[in-house]
């Protein structure tokens, strides 16, 4: 069973048109990470509790707090960070969630594409975060974003069998978005095998190589349509957050808007469908 969710503000930075389009979707979960074009982290005690009041009002829920912790470089000081990811950790208590999305860092400046030296470092800092969301009762959900330590297939499993050795699946497990790995130049179906012994849950994103923008899902190369058979066959029960980025997307986020939203998630219902799988 998939539930759908959807990064709302590829529809819009405006918290209502982002609930009106959601609804003429029957999607009513959110992966929150901004709105008002402010990012999650950095709203305000008073923005977050008017825009939990209209969820509240609209009949909505949160799937994540769709943070951007782990988007820092490696070797940028470390406590910062962990300061923000302690206000995520809060606003999963505001909303009644227990997902934390999150990344494993950038690599250093004059990054010579080998990983090996700073390995330790990415496992210490991710240990550290597990070990807070232990201790809170919340989860990480990990996505395997370009230029992260774990964006490849291979560091995908590194990351995850290492963290599991100490953590289950409550603490720690793995987002798939099929259009990351298409975008990153890994096969697709690869970045398949690596993510689902870990899976929790999943970010619906398609793309093309080279292209400037998502695909409608299926039509990438994201092999969306046999990933979610897949998933569909081993019982996957969980979230499907859209995040098509059919307008272009970078590291802060995506843009699809309002008129190009339904169309991706009418595209994902039926691949769903034809899977044999449900959603709701």
């Amino acid at each position: 069973m998939f539930t759908l969710s959807a990064f709302a503000d590829e529809i819009s930075p405006d918290p209502q048109q982002q609930i009106d389009v959601l609804k003429s979707c029957g999607v009513r979960h959110i992966e929150f990470r901004s709105i008002l074009g402010i990012n999650v982290l950095a709203l305000s005690d008073a923005q977050i509790a008017n825009f939990k009041s209209l969820l509240d009002m609209n009949g909505f829920k949160l799937s994540a707090i769709g943070s951007p912790i782990g988007k820092i470089k490696i070797d940028d000081p470390f406590e910062p960070h962990l300061e923000k990811f302690k206000r995520a950790i809060h606003l999963c208590s505001v909303f009644g969630t227990k997902n934390i999305r999150v990344f494993s860092y950038y690599p250093p400046d004059n990054f010579d594409g080998n990983w090996s030296p700073y390995r330790n470092e990415v496992m210490a800092r991710m240990t550290q975060k597990c070990e807070l969301a232990k201790k809170a009762g919340v989860r990480l959900v990990h996505e395997n974003e370009h230029r992260i330590f774990g964006d490849s297939p291979e560091r995908v499993t590194d990351l995850m069998s290492t963290l599991r050795k100490s953590f289950g699946a409550d603490v720690i497990g793995a987002v798939h978005d099929p259009a990351n790995f298409v975008f990153c130049d890994y096969d697709p179906w690869q970045g398949w095998q690596a993510s689902k012994p870990w899976l929790v849950h999943f970010h619906i994103k398609d793309w093309k190589t080279g292209a400037p923008h998502g695909s409608i899902p299926g039509e990438g190369q994201g092999r969306m349509a046999d990933v979610i058979a897949d998933a569909v066959t081993m019982g996957y029960t969980g979230f499907a957050t859209m995040e098509p980025h059919l307008l272009g997307g970078g590291p802060t986020g995506g843009v699809t808007g309002p008129d190009l939203f339904p169309k991706a998630v009418a595209a994902f219902k039926a691949i769903v469908e034809k899977a044999g799988g449900q959603y709701q």
